[in-house]
């Protein structure tokens, strides 16, 4: 999979040479190309913008820590579950190469542990449950680790009756981990059950791309559920629904706005105004919790 990400002065040169020395002494990501509109862009100016291309306001792909570092309040975060380890419980082996030896070469890669990072942080001083996935790790997918990592924070989020917030990056069920990896769809869902019941809100935020397994289950089960512009969002894509029904999609199919316009979501958030938007939500279930507890 291209990184959408890769620095716009890193290329080969026409003659097939790589000026290597000249990429050591640039910093990374001096510049960036856009993938949607090819503007060059600058790479400082680039990040202070959140990575949102300033002239088309494509939004790249964020890591899980850039997110976190996004949303929450500055040393807030308190990450826990990072001891749940995925393993092989099928032995599955691939042409390319074994599933143990991919989680090994994945964490080399990405510095994660799993597709997923759960933890406590705070925002404006508001305390939360955060998951947060990434879909630099096997493209985000759900295996039994990253459901139980999912499951304990929405259960910790319900005994402490305080929100929690998932913001989903992913392709779906993990092949490799084959029916287990499927039976995380209802563990979550029922976990989120035992959230609702507790009178803890949810909020998805749905980033690009939310697709499979993870979009038919936690994904869309949120109390209010937030997109980014641009996002990938459905169940299939829009190739394999057109093979399956032998008609022509509209262009704008799995995506943030068509998902809007169908009554999918509740609302497309621009990533500069993310955390405002979360906070002013958790302010009202805030109040409203507040209205309940005095109630005799």
């Amino acid at each position: 999979m291209k990184d959408e990400t890769e620095s716009a002065l890193s290329k080969v040169n026409s003659n097939g040479a790589r000026p290597a020395a000249l990429a050591k002494a640039l910093p990374q990501n001096l510049a960036v190309k856009c993938p949607n509109c090819r503007e060059v862009l600058v790479g400082k100016d680039w990040e202070k913008n959140l990575k949102v291309c300033g002239k088309c306001g494509y939004h790249f792909r964020l890591n899980a820590g850039d997110r976190i570092d996004m949303l929450v309040d500055d040393d807030s975060f308190v990450e826990f579950a990072a001891d749940l380890l995925p393993s092989d419980p099928l032995e599955f082996v691939s042409r390319a190469q074994p599933y143990r030896a991919r989680l090994e070469t994945e964490r080399v890669n990405t510095g994660l542990s799993e597709a997923v990072v759960v933890g406590r942080a705070q925002i404006e001083e508001m305390r939360i449950i955060i998951v947060v996935m990434d879909f630099r790790f096997i493209g985000g997918s759900m295996g039994t680790v990253v459901g139980e990592r999912i499951a304990r924070a929405i259960e910790m989020a319900a005994d402490e009756r305080i929100p929690l917030v998932i913001c989903s990056a992913s392709g779906g069920a993990r092949m490799q981990e084959g029916l287990l990896s499927l039976m995380q769809m209802a563990k979550t869902s029922a976990a989120l059950g035992r959230l609702a019941d507790a009178g803890a809100p949810y909020i998805s935020l749905l980033t690009d791309p939310t697709t499979g397994g993870v979009s038919a289950s936690f994904a869309f089960l949120g109390d209010v559920i937030l997109a980014e512009p641009g996002a990938l969002i459905g169940f299939a894509g829009p190739r394999v629904i057109e093979q399956a029904i032998h008609q022509k999609l509209p262009k704008d199919t799995n995506t943030a706005d068509f998902v809007r316009a169908h009554g999918m979501i509740d609302d497309i958030v621009h990533r500069r105004d993310m955390r405002a938007v979360l906070a002013r939500l958790l302010r009202i279930y805030g109040r409203c919790a507040d209205v309940v507890s005095v109630e005799p």
